[in-house]
């Protein structure tokens, strides 16, 4: 058998998806073997009860088609598996935290998460994490995908608000998981950013990786020799003279894609401390206009940035869902006080 090493695809952030990704090509004497059984010997600490589901679900292709459990391995068969994400194990205990669910049944469960809430538990976050919250809220949830991450197939930013979905069984989480690795979801995001543009709409490409200086952010590698392949599209909504209220949909689902893909056409997202955003970067340089920046700063104390819609299709029915959130209170707040500047100042 001739196996080539398998593609990990992990993303995360602005509508991150977490997902294995798996390719392995059957060599000339390959016998005639079910495909659960076969991808069962070759990949270690994958259970067939989690194959069986991702191949029920349609997220195990063989020569680019779907198959199902029971289908026979051929010699030259190309065969490709996207599984959720096993995540690191952590002991995790149910909090009680409050969750704005927009709708929930027996597979999926949809929510408006709050900036300020970390998705699940990692270095410097045992407690208070979404996960936690999820495990109270579904006490009866089947550790499906390990302790640590219970459900979770995409994940927000922890200052990062607006639509997730949560998938309640393995059917689900394989189902969801393929959507997203298809780039078959919907995601549409709200944001505030420093400067105007000279267009009204427009797509950004770029590859993006980590940053060479500091690891734990992200930069834009438009030679396409480092990265993965990242776009993002882009709509005015508002405009305000120094800051410009935005749309972004993404048609890949990178770690801090929008934020990343926004500094680096210049258009970094209002106080975005991580990226510069937290400095005046358009404007005057008169006081007045200094303080009105550092009262907008303590108004939304993140960056500006919601997860404002997201459709995919039902795991067991295949209706298409969409999901709409407006944004947080603050962040109105904030684009009523640019809309008041600008129109005083006839920006």
């Amino acid at each position: 058998m001739e196996e080539e090493d398998l593609e990990l695809d992990i993303v995360s952030d602005e509508g991150d998806d977490l997902y294995e990704h798996y390719r392995i090509v059957a060599d000339k004497g390959q016998g005639s073997l079910r495909i659960d059984k076969f991808v069962f010997d070759r990949l270690e600490k994958v259970s067939r009860n989690r194959i069986q589901n991702a191949a029920r679900a349609g997220s195990i292709l063989v020569n680019g088609q779907a198959v199902k459990p029971n289908y026979k391995i051929r010699p030259f068969d190309e065969v490709s598996i996207v599984f959720s994400k096993p995540p690191l194990e952590y002991t995790v205990e149910p909090e009680k935290i409050d969750l704005d669910i927009l709708y929930e049944d027996d597979e999926v469960l949809v929510l408006n998460k709050q900036a300020g809430l970390v998705v699940h538990p990692g270095h410097g976050n045992f407690t208070g994490t979404l996960v936690h919250g999820l495990l109270y809220h579904l006490s009866n949830l089947p550790q499906i995908n390990g302790a640590s991450r219970p459900g979770i197939v995409h994940r927000l930013d922890k200052n990062t608000s607006g639509v997730m979905v949560i998938g309640k069984t393995d059917y689900a989480l394989s189902h969801l998981a393929k959507q997203f690795y298809n780039r078959t979801t919907d995601r549409l995001y709200v944001g505030l950013v420093w400067g105007d543009f000279e267009q009204d709409k427009g797509t950004i490409e770029g590859n993006i990786g980590r940053d060479h200086r500091n690891r734990k952010l992200m930069s834009v590698f438009p030679d396409g020799n480092e990265g993965k392949h990242a776009v993002t599209h882009y709509e005015v909504l508002k405009r305000f003279g120094y800051t410009t209220l935005v749309n972004c949909k993404l048609e890949t689902g990178r770690t801090h894609q929008i934020r990343v893909h926004m500094r680096y056409i210049g258009h970094t997202l209002f106080n975005d401390y991580s990226y510069g955003g937290d400095r005046v970067m358009a404007g005057t340089i008169f006081t007045k206009y200094k303080q009105f920046i550092d009262n907008c700063f303590q108004i939304v104390p993140y960056h500006t940035l919601h997860a404002q819609s997201l459709a995919f299709d039902h795991p067991i029915s295949g209706e298409r869902l969409k999901f709409e959130t407006p944004i947080p209170q603050n962040f109105k707040e904030l684009v009523e006080k640019w809309e008041n500047y600008s129109k005083n100042f006839n920006l």
